[in-house]
């Protein structure tokens, strides 16, 4: 019985136990930073890539009551398939925040993870592992040296003024000018039907100025009724 049991093992059991583990270590670096696609969905990309790529490489195992001469065999459509599909879950997890773009690095983990589970899939574990060890690398050593980088800070800024006296905009550019920024173009919005004028800004912090001293400034105008704050990071 348990000489049986190997070709169930290597053919099934090992790649799926490979893959699990594979997005289980991807998604967890994404769970730990609190990203919206963690552990467990990581875990399902691989799983399902896995799963899909061996249904194909084993396709004469299901299609015996077909004709032999009519079964095509090419884990290759299968695979392109599997990198398009993953365009879609990709896409719900990027999303805007203001000026800034935030998610892509989640998105491009579910794309790797799946590319994992097709290598698992066809059996190519040398190759599959040692991608999850550099996709590791690239998500937690990387970061290290990201966040050490020397690198120019920016901010949004998005504040809300009471529409009542001369513009707000001369005034904003006047404090952003009095703390050493340069504000570039500034965009306008109207807002809470015609009481509030919101003013948005990108950008680059010189000096020590931080975005608490920012806010600081902007706590003390009594003709802000709201404002935010926010670092350019993904």
């Amino acid at each position: 019985m348990a000489y049986a049991l190997d070709p169930v093992v290597a053919d099934y059991a090992l790649p799926l136990a490979a893959a699990a583990l594979a997005g289980g270590l991807v998604g967890l670096e994404r769970e730990l930073r609190g990203h919206p696609a963690g552990l467990r969905t990581h875990i399902l990309v691989c799983l399902t890539a896995t799963l899909l790529m061996l249904a194909a490489t084993r396709q004469m195992d299901w299609a015996g009551s077909f004709p032999a001469e009519v079964v095509r065999i090419d884990p290759v459509r299968m695979a392109h398939g599997v990198l398009t599909g993953i365009g879609f879950l990709c896409g719900g997890v990027i999303f805007r925040h203001g000026l800034s773009v935030h998610g892509l690095t989640t998105a491009a983990s579910l794309w790797i993870t799946s590319a994992l589970g097709v290598l698992f899939g066809v059996g190519l574990y040398g190759l599959g592992l040692s991608a999850t060890l550099i996709v590791l690398a690239a998500l937690v050593g990387l970061r290290w040296v990201d966040e050490r980088l020397p690198r120019e800070r920016v901010t949004e800024i998005t504040v809300g003024y009471v529409r009542d006296g001369p513009p707000p905009a001369g005034a904003f550019r006047a404090l952003l000018t009095d703390l050493g920024l340069r504000p570039g173009k500034l965009g306008h919005r109207l807002c809470d039907d015609g009481r509030t004028v919101e003013l948005m800004a990108r950008m680059r912090l010189r000096g020590g100025v931080r975005g608490r001293d920012i806010a600081e400034r902007l706590l003390a105008d009594p003709r802000v009724v709201r404002f935010e704050v926010l670092p350019d990071s993904d």
